[in-house]
């Protein structure tokens, strides 16, 4: 039995294609084989956000080059699909394909074995308008389903390289989504994370349909379906319909996450982000209001060029007033080809470094804050694995529909289901928790404000 191997680098899109390329592989009855072992086909998935993507993922490549040198290396993802040549010049590389084409895989490694040629099989992403249909009936993972529904993106921030490794937006065909939903609750997930490129513009390229009607036809469709989550939404497409949807929904958690990448309207200017802090404030205000004891987690981009102390605070202060509940914070990090990497007024690293680590002290203690409200609650967690720090044993820890951090007492059976969860003792980076008991089937998932 011919055996492959996988590397993901990158986000949660770059994990749910390879989960689909492995149904492809498994198919032709192909055993998946851990990385470091020596494969047949090694599949290594790019990712090409930063500079520092691209150089990970070249030392991944090579490595896997040295496990096995007769093994076939075919590389995949968005430094693939932006740098082919960069790719093809590594020697011992096979087969290069981009963000599509994944299903023409298995045929490039037969045209491979016979004629010993690498093959570059990346093509223009800008031509493409079709969604690439991958199917994931199942994921490694046994607890969070992650459903993509749409590729690409079309807004060109000027920090950023997506549009060019993944092309422009394209949804997903609803019908689709909704199969693939029931599927995956079939095959007993409880949870769904609808993810893309640039999640909540799904829709944009469809006639007379959007993400609203998507969420709306995923809860009266899909049976057995317990929560829904929306990976990343920006708040451009936090509609007014959206927000109604949101509120009137029995599944979809409590839990959004929208990118700030700067509280400064100049420096939003300057990156090309289609919003001000006005409007993003007022898009805040009312979602809390739909969903009281809503999480928002937010990502942040500190020292863009340019970026003055006043813009920063700007930044600080804005996430310290609308309370985010956790923060991702990235030093801006020159993306070679992008028009910010071209832009004077670079920020110097130990000012950038120095920023990063006020806006994460601010994170951790807002972390703190919120979780605090929900000491003594009784909140619902999907446990996910036995956590393993602090030597006790019989530990698992799980996310709240509110993507709270849980450790409490329990045991393998329960993982995958979801249990209400006592929280005896609130903090940062996780919760302490007692467990009280399994949901039904058939009980409506918590939704009521929180008093």
């Amino acid at each position: 039995m011919p055996t492959v191997a996988f590397h993901t680098l990158g986000c949660k899109v770059n994990h749910y294609e390879t989960e689909a390329i492995w149904q492809l592989f498994k198919q032709e009855g192909y055993e998946r084989v851990e990385f470091e072992s020596s494969s047949d086909v090694y599949i290594i998935n790019t990712c090409t956000v930063t500079n520092t993507g691209d150089k990970k993922s070249r030392q991944v490549i090579r490595r896997a080059i040295r496990k096995n040198p007769d093994a076939v290396i075919c590389v995949t993802g968005c430094y693939a699909q932006t740098s082919p040549a960069e790719i093809m010049a590594i020697p011992g590389v096979d087969i290069v394909v981009g963000t599509q084409d994944r299903v023409k895989m298995l045929d490039y490694i037969a045209q491979y074995k016979e004629e010993r040629q690498p093959i570059n099989g990346v093509r223009n992403i800008m031509k493409n308008r079709v969604y690439e249909e991958l199917d994931v009936p199942a994921f490694t993972d046994r607890t969070r389903a992650s459903l993509k529904i749409q590729e690409g993106c079309n807004n060109f921030c000027t920090f950023c390289i997506i549009p060019w490794a993944r092309g422009l937006m394209r949804s997903r065909d609803p019908k689709e989504v909704i199969r693939q939903a029931q599927q995956l609750v079939d095959a007993g997930y409880k949870e769904i994370v609808l993810t893309g490129i640039h999640t909540g513009g799904y829709g944009e390229d469809l006639k007379d349909y959007n993400l609203a009607a998507l969420l709306r036809d995923l809860e009266a469709e899909v049976k057995g379906l317990k929560r829904l989550r929306i990976s990343s939404i920006e708040a451009s497409q936090i509609t007014d319909e959206v927000i109604q949807v949101i509120n009137d929904s029995k599944l979809v958690v409590r839990h959004l996450h929208i990118p700030l990448q700067s509280g400064s309207d100049t420096v939003l200017k300057r990156m090309r982000r289609k919003y001000t802090m006005e409007f993003f404030g007022e898009r805040l205000d009312r979602l809390k209001e739909a969903l009281p004891g809503l999480a928002v987690t937010s990502d942040v981009i500190v020292g863009f060029p340019g970026e003055t102390e006043e813009e920063f605070m700007d930044t600080y202060n804005f996430i310290e007033k609308h309370k985010f509940s956790e923060l991702h914070v990235f030093p801006y990090s020159k993306r070679t080809g992008t028009p910010a990497a071209r832009m004077e007024d670079q920020v110097d690293e130990e000012v950038k470094n120095e920023r990063v680590h006020r806006l994460i002290s601010l994170s951790d203690q807002l972390a703190k804050e919120y979780a605090s409200q929900f000491e003594g609650e009784v909140l619902e967690v999907i446990p996910e694995e036995e956590f393993k720090e602090g030597g006790k044993s019989g530990l698992y820890v799980g996310y709240t529909d509110n993507y709270l951090k849980v450790v409490f007492p329990a045991s393998e059976d329960f993982v995958g289901k979801i249990v209400k969860v006592k929280i005896e003792k609130a903090g940062y980076p996780y919760n302490e928790g007692q467990f009280v008991r399994v949901m039904e089937d058939d009980e409506a998932p918590i939704k009521e404000a929180i008093v």
